[in-house]
């Protein structure tokens, strides 16, 4: 598991002062760094392998200003080219957002998903997901 803890921005917020839903795709993606540096260490967008075939994102409590959000960041799922990265929000002890992003390892030359090597897979899997 990746740790990571962010502290809500006034703008986050919306009108009634809770976390604004869209903000949590956003925080998400920024905690997928370490993953994103199995495939390119260098993050070098000129040869960025990785593209995001789904996010689906379900929220459980509110998240407020004013208090730190800890993201969490698994690995739930891993195949022959794609992947999974399972998220949490945790506000004040309590489990307020989750996610799954769909990841794809791809070769935007030949348009084409390419196989999760060996070491990928083995740095994936040590960040498995309890179940």
């Amino acid at each position: 598991m990746w740790q990571e803890v962010i502290t809500p921005r006034f703008s986050d917020t919306d009108a009634l002062g809770h976390i604004n839903n869209t903000v949590f795709a956003v925080w998400f993606e920024g905690a997928r760094l370490p993953v994103f540096k199995i495939f390119t260490p260098e993050l070098n967008l000129q040869h960025w392998p990785l593209i995001v075939a789904s996010v689906k994102l379900d929220y459980h409590a509110q998240t407020h200003y004013g208090s730190d959000v800890e993201l969490r960041t698994f690995i739930s799922r891993i195949g022959g080219s794609s992947f999974d990265v399972y998220q949490e929000a945790w506000q004040g002890g309590i489990k307020t957002v989750s996610g799954t992003a769909v990841m794809v390892q791809f070769d935007y030359t030949s348009n084409k998903a390419v196989a999760i090597s060996t070491a990928q897979r083995t740095q994936l899997a040590a960040h498995l997901a309890p179940t």
